[in-house]
């Protein structure tokens, strides 16, 4: 074992066997290593909620033709941390009346339900946190954190607009999150483990987003509503709430909010890449040639990987800075009357198939068609269902001389 080869368990060892050096026993030595890991993998999310802000800014700037952050720093680089410092030092205000237990705990909790995500991820073959065989049950129940926190945040702020802001990103984030997790569920039907590492592990020869395309195109859409982004992003509609549930927040705490939401982002931008991209690996075998030894390194993997996750993010944030904001009502609806029956019937579908084909050559070709077809299916039943309420006849208001007269 090299530090090239597994990094992880080679400065593990290594601090044990320096911490047992100082007279340390066995059980105290192995607890502060594994605490010594958590912290390293804190630090590690949060420098990567630091990049996004500047990812962030100079992305919207290209979308809407101007420079971005551009003066401190090269390219604007150490903005970021200019904007940590202002945080830091705005002036925290409890407003009169706030829970105030609740209303500093709500950001903390929004950000560790970000970051406890990250525990079960694996950035690498020899690079991840733990190896759950319930890790997908893991990542719904942490998840859930953030809406418990958004909730928290609009009862404890004693603001109307700030709970009218909770309930509906509540109301969202709850619905959206069923069929989100019924296409987690699709991946985890094809690896036939729930393991995370095993997902990634189970993409080694194909991506599971060409046996289920419909089932990436399912999560992409529950990630963006889960997140509260554009055209979801009922979180902070200021033209109808002032600001949502965070309207109270100022400072640091602020802040927090903040980077939860770039941090999660980033981390849909990971499950993209898990669940459906192969995660650190997939390169469809070439890591077994001799040539292309160097694709299982540890930090080849963890570049790949990255690479991935930023790719996921951006496609979040160009459907974010592409699309205008839709109606509540018409939300829940297109949640409520076609995404959950649509996720439900294409996780049957999932495992029908799977069931059907994987002991035969046509597994592959099958899955693809049947989601080619089931996509097929909904598009003209689409079609028909608009073509009849266009057909719908509409009685013609009465002509204003008309009723003049009368």
């Amino acid at each position: 074992m090299t530090f090239w080869n597994d990094p992880i368990n080679f400065l593990a060892e290594w601090l044990r066997g320096v911490f047992m050096g100082w007279g340390m026993a066995a059980s105290p030595a192995n607890a502060v290593t594994d605490i010594i890991g958590i912290v390293v993998m804190i630090l590690f999310s949060m420098g990567i909620a630091i990049l996004l802000v500047w990812v962030e800014r100079k992305v919207v700037a290209r979308f809407q033709d101007r420079l971005g952050p551009n003066r401190i720093g090269p390219y604007g680089l150490f903005q970021p941390f200019a904007d940590i410092v202002k945080l830091i030092i705005k002036e925290d205000i409890t407003p009169d009346g706030a829970d105030k237990l609740v209303f500093n705990m709500a950001p903390v909790i929004s950000l560790a339900s970000v970051i406890l995500i990250w525990a079960v991820v694996p950035l690498a073959s020899k690079i991840y946190g733990v190896d759950l065989n319930v890790a997908v049950l893991y990542l719904v129940a942490v998840g859930s954190f953030g809406t418990l926190s958004v909730i928290m945040a609009g009862w404890a702020s004693n603001n109307k607009y700030a709970l009218i802001g909770a309930f509906r990103m509540v109301a969202t984030m709850i619905s959206y999150e069923i069929p989100m997790v019924v296409a987690l569920l699709i991946p985890t039907i094809i690896a036939g483990t729930m393991s995370v590492k095993g997902i990634t592990q189970a993409q080694s020869g194909i991506w599971f987003v060409i046996l289920s395309p419909l089932g990436l195109l399912l999560f992409l859409i529950c990630a963006i509503a889960e997140l509260g982004r554009s055209p979801f992003d009922l979180n902070e509609a200021e033209s109808e709430i002032v600001a949502g549930f965070h309207i109270e927040y100022t400072g640091m705490k602020f802040g927090l909010f903040y980077a939860g939401e770039l941090l999660h982002a980033f981390t849909f931008g990971g499950f993209m890449a898990v669940f459906f991209f192969g995660g650190y690996g997939g390169f469809f075998g070439l890591e077994k040639l001799s040539a292309f030894t160097w694709l299982s390194n540890p930090f080849i993997q963890l570049v790949v990987f990255l690479i991935k996750a930023l790719i996921g993010y951006w496609v979040i944030m160009w459907v974010k800075y592409s699309m205008p904001r839709i109606r509540i009502d018409h939300m829940l609806l297109f949640n409520w009357k076609f995404l959950t029956p649509l996720a439900f019937v294409l996780l049957m579908m999932t495992a029908l198939v799977d069931k059907l084909l994987a002991p035969t050559n046509f597994y592959v070709l099958g899955m693809f068609l049947s989601n080619v077809l089931f996509a097929w299916i909904v598009i003209e039943i689409l079609r028909a269902y608009s073509k009849r309420e266009r057909s719908v006849t509409v009685e013609p208001a009465e002509p204003v001389a008309q009723a003049a007269h009368h």
